[in-house]
């Protein structure tokens, strides 16, 4: 064991405390080296509140006073302490009555793949009950309900763009994948707001109940500000640890647009297939969305991987079970991305989330504009199967 303080295994945020007048409790998370066994005693010792163990970063969640943490960079054992951040919806606020019919060119349908969306919940809309049933699970990380549910309405809107069938509307507005299942994960509130530990503590669960579900799909329509590398990202972590357990992993770059280097985490890991918005509502003039976000990321990656629309989509409403309604944001580009890989988990069950991200940026077509905006373009679903 050290004496010291060793400072860089500190967060921006937390550094900026360090010199503060008072010793408050904050919410942090703390991980451990990869070969090195999590000190629950200490931690405990250390902190007022243990919220969660993290096996998914090998660490755990915690609130601890300034002077704690500290102490606890001294340990040798500890990678870095991170601020358990806030994590929102990625969403604009936009409800303009303007929509987007989604169409697909293939056969495929995602016929028993199951896509989990970790979000603010899902409601039982008819487009996702009817003809059958479609949400095959529902796990409550917020109010620990049982009965499926959305009280914010930004997660039944991803679904419906991913999975809907189209029943109340004869088809009309028929999700990219309008047979897939849908694992209905709420972590985020009311207003769409959630903290990094409690999606380190979901990815986990979807990685833990895979088989009970038959998930394939991971879909982020949500994110939190960038502020480490990589490497000491705990979401591009557990991204990470998702796709080598055998997940497509999808994740919304952000609405930070159109300043550069502001890609939201887990979108920033290279791994991860990021998303970002196009704006397509003028007919003949693609361009970029205004508030898409812009990379490179710290790590000078260029992100996002791609684009799909996301001005104005309209898909299911949350207040009317058999409505719709629109919404704009790269929240509601994720999905669509997340459908086509379940149409491609259709062509072949055993691709992996490397095949399937490759197989989608091949499927691109260039617009003008920036590598760092568009990655390698919009996706034509069109493309993927001819």
């Amino acid at each position: 064991m050290r004496n010291y303080f060793d400072y860089n295994k500190l967060c921006p945020t937390i550094k900026g405390q360090i010199y503060s007048n008072d010793n408050n409790v904050i919410p942090v998370i703390i991980s451990y080296k990869d070969n090195k066994k999590i000190k629950e005693s200490k931690i405990s010792s250390l902190s007022n509140k243990l919220n969660y163990t993290l096996p998914i970063i090998n660490g755990c969640a915690c609130e601890m006073s300034m002077s704690s943490i500290l102490e606890l960079t001294a340990d040798e054992d500890v990678e870095f302490i991170s601020y358990d951040s806030k994590v929102f919806a990625v969403m604009d606020l936009a409800r303009e009555a303007v929509g987007a019919e989604l169409i697909t060119t293939t056969n495929y349908t995602g016929k028993g793949v199951t896509v989990a969306i970790i979000d603010t919940g899902i409601s039982p809309h008819t487009d996702l009950i009817y003809p059958t049933n479609r949400i095959v699970g529902f796990k409550d990380f917020v109010n620990g309900e049982t009965k499926v549910y959305d009280d914010n309405g930004h997660g039944t809107h991803c679904a419906g763009i991913l999975a809907g069938s189209g029943y109340s509307s004869r088809g009309k507005y028929r999700g990219i994948a309008p047979e897939a299942n849908i694992l209905a994960i709420k972590v985020l509130d009311e207003i769409g707001n959630g903290n990094t530990s409690d999606i380190l503590e979901t990815v986990q669960f979807i990685i833990d109940s895979k088989e009970d579900y038959d998930t394939r799909i991971i879909n982020f329509s949500l994110g939190a500000i960038a502020q480490y590398r990589e490497k000491r990202d705990p979401l591009v972590k557990a991204a990470n640890h998702a796709i080598e357990n055998g997940f497509i992993v999808v994740a919304a770059v952000g609405n930070s647009g159109p300043m550069k280097n502001t890609i939201l985490s887990p979108a920033t890991g290279r791994h991860v297939i990021s998303v970002g918005a196009l704006d397509d509502r003028e007919s003949g003039r693609e361009r970029i969305a205004e508030f898409s976000s812009r990379g490179p990321t710290i790590d000078r990656i260029r992100k996002p991987d791609l684009i799909a629309p996301g001005v104005n989509i309209k898909s299911l409403s949350n207040e009317n079970l058999s409505g719709y309604t629109s919404l704009s944001g790269t929240s509601m580009s994720a999905p669509m991305v997340s459908g086509a890989a379940a149409l491609l988990l259709n062509e072949n069950p055993n691709y992996s989330h490397y095949d399937i991200k490759r197989k989608l940026v091949n499927a691109c077509s260039r617009i003008k504009a920036s590598s760092y905006d568009q990655g390698a373009g919009v996706l034509d679903i069109s493309k993927i199967f001819s």
